[in-house]
């Protein structure tokens, strides 16, 4: 088997699970008795940020609550959220951003290669833009990777996923 296998580590998010889970969140804010009357809006930006915006801290909390256990339901990661600094908004509101993460940083592709160079297993790791590519000679070496990157998924900012294996 002279043939080399391979996969690559990204860092995504299904973007139409989140257009859901915003909608859900926007539904469950004109229901719920305590965020009746509280002019809170959730805005989805593309794929780039989710604002939300409601009359006081607590409110927002509240809200950011509700984001986050609507996407552990549709298999999003919470770890995609980039929570910026709460700001003043008109009328006396208050307005949290938060950025969307997508794709490995240069940084991140670094430690996770280097993470991968410390295992001894014999496979190269690739930065190639935004992932990371893994190739070798044998599959068992491939796995044992993947193994050793969702063991140490903590340490990682971002959520990664596994594709093209091949």
């Amino acid at each position: 088997m002279a043939k080399d296998c391979s996969f690559d580590i990204v860092s995504e998010f299904d973007k139409q699970e989140l257009v859901n889970a915003v909608d859900q969140v926007k539904r469950e804010l004109s229901s719920r008795f305590d965020l009746k009357g509280s002019n809170s809006d959730v805005i989805l930006d593309g794929d780039k940020s989710i604002t939300i915006t409601t009359s006081d801290d607590m409110k927002l909390r509240n809200i950011v609550d509700i984001l986050q256990s609507k996407m552990v339901k549709r298999n999003l990661s919470i770890k995609i959220l980039d929570a910026q600094t709460v700001e003043n908004a008109l009328g006396g509101n208050v307005r949290q951003v938060f950025n969307l993460k997508k794709g490995l940083s240069q940084e991140l592709a670094k430690k996770i290669t280097a993470d991968i160079k410390n295992t001894k297993l014999k496979v190269q790791a690739s930065i190639q833009c935004e992932q990371v590519r893994v190739s070798g000679k044998d599959k068992d070496d491939l796995q044992a990777v993947i193994k050793m990157l969702r063991e140490k998924e903590g340490e990682y900012d971002v959520p990664l996923q596994f594709q093209n294996y091949r």
